[in-house]
């Protein structure tokens, strides 16, 4: 009989699962998006495996377990009692994050006091935070994807701040402390009393995408809008069909931005007019999540993930579906790996994180949960997308992509709906299945494309010049939304 308990390991959360007889071979923690091995010990009588709810990806630090359940694979070997725990355990808070196990399940949370962690509890936060009066600090808010990662542009744009404004407090808002912030930076877990504080006390928000839960603005705030691609799908008030809610929705979330920031003048003619966001600042100075581009190799980000110098290396990256939660299933990562011999790198959408569980298979690595998308572009070979916005990132890049679109009817007239003609802007192949996927790789020359493939640039990405962070930095010192010192 298998019995379990949370423990302190060395000052940090762990699950201990212990049995009689013979060890097992081996104790795996499965989850979604993370795996750990345990540390067996005992031989004969007992044994005990010791799993931290802890993991490190891609060279990086520990950190505790992403939100999401897993289960407990026994490996028998000599054991003769090798079936998961029966037992259940409350809901604990441990450190860096809360857990409970039932069911042969261990459920894993953020670390939010359960005081808080209701509805109740928000609404008394969410009063607290609406009638604050606490001053201002030379500090800002930033939130990436809703805080599910510490990247794109917030994340270029703190990197710059933190060079040349260290004096300046940075606040990051994190779905849960399995989300690596930058050095130096405060995690602030989404719903805690310090985020609502935080978002309250701090100069400056910067945000790639929608203000969540009540905002209310304190006088002196500033809320940078960066965005998070230029669009080829169809957003906002432009989107199909005419729903009064949603044009509320978004008149009301505009009007929370006091500036937006812009890849390009298309993209700032799109997003104004999408967003209603009419006679107030729009800040056209590329994307700063793009400026390593001009610099990185791809080599450091190569040897993170394990991939050899002379790998080829082809990123499969496609938008989010309205109509499903998880990444789309049209690429068979293993098969195209063995056909192109080349490494595959997954990438799915932000919004396909927490409800998605990362793709395996032999030279598969995903890497949705990856913090720095610029750096996975430097470090491919070629992209593989549909209607993502990557497309013009990777475009700084010069390198080969491919277009796959097995559902461009259905997408193009009832999901979203382009802003232009993607079959005749395409700087490379539009395929409708892998097979046809696989024959451009092998077969079309590249160059065939030139031509269009500069013109795209010209129109999508002539502002990146690698000194976007400079520019959008200098502006926010200059009209003083954080001070220098």
């Amino acid at each position: 009989m298998t019995d379990a308990r949370f423990l302190r390991d060395d000052g940090n959360a762990a699950l201990e699962i212990s049995g009689s007889g013979p060890r097992p071979a081996a104790v795996t923690l499965i989850g979604p998006r993370a795996r750990v091995e345990a540390r067996l010990h005992g031989r004969g009588r007992t044994w005990r495996a010791v799993l931290p709810l802890r993991a490190a990806r891609w060279g990086g630090p520990e950190l505790p377990l992403p939100t999401g359940e897993y289960r407990v694979r026994i490996e028998p070997g000599e054991a003769t009692d090798a079936a998961p725990p029966a037992a259940s355990l409350p809901l604990t808070q441990l450190p860096g994050l809360r857990a409970g196990w039932s069911d042969g399940i261990l459920h894993v949370g953020p670390p939010v006091d359960p005081a808080y962690d209701s509805g109740e509890g928000q609404a008394a936060l969410e009063r607290r935070y609406a009638t604050s009066r606490q001053p201002l600090e030379n500090a800002v808010f930033f939130e990436s994807f809703y805080g599910r990662t510490a990247g794109c542009n917030p994340l270029a744009i703190d990197r710059e701040i933190a060079r040349v404004a260290p004096g300046v407090t940075r606040y990051w808002s994190v779905v849960d402390l399995s989300v690596r912030v930058p050095d130096g930076a405060v995690a602030v877990v989404e719903g805690s009393p310090e985020w609502w504080r935080a978002r309250a006390a701090a100069r400056l928000l910067v945000v790639n995408d929608w203000l969540r839960r009540k905002f209310v603005r304190k006088p002196g705030q500033t809320v940078l809008q960066t965005w998070h691609g230029t669009p080829l799908k169809r957003l906002a008030l432009h989107r199909p069909g005419f729903d009064p809610r949603r044009a509320i929705a978004v008149f009301r979330e505009s009007r929370r931005w006091n500036v937006l920031l812009a890849q390009s003048p298309y993209a700032a003619r799109v997003l104004s007019r999408a967003y209603a966001f009419r006679r107030r600042p729009i800040w056209v100075e590329g994307y700063p999540r793009n400026d390593s581009l001009q610099t990185d190799d791809g080599a450091a980000t190569r040897r993170a993930l394990g991939i050899g110098g002379e790998e080829r290396v082809l990123l499969y990256a496609p938008t989010w579906r309205d109509d499903r939660e998880a990444i789309v299933d049209f690429v068979d990562a293993p098969a195209l790996a063995r056909a192109a011999n080349a490494v595959v790198l997954v990438r799915g959408h932000t919004r396909t994180l927490l409800p998605g569980e990362d793709a395996r298979g032999p030279r598969v690595i995903d890497v949705t949960g990856y913090p720095d998308t610029a750096r996975l572009l430097a470090a491919s070979d070629a992209l593989i997308t549909d209607y993502s916005s990557v497309m013009f990132d990777f475009a700084i890049t010069g390198k080969p992509m491919y277009f796959l679109v097995p559902d461009l009817e259905h997408y193009r007239g009832e999901l979203r709906g382009f802003y232009f003609d993607l079959l005749e802007a395409a700087p490379g192949p539009v395929v409708r299945s892998q097979d046809d996927l696989e024959r451009a790789i092998a077969e079309v020359d590249p160059e065939i494309f030139r031509e269009r493939y500069e013109r795209f640039g010209r129109v999508f990405v002539a502002r990146e010049d690698g000194r976007a962070s400079e520019r959008v930095v200098a502006r926010i010192l200059d009209q003083g939304f954080v001070d220098r010192d």
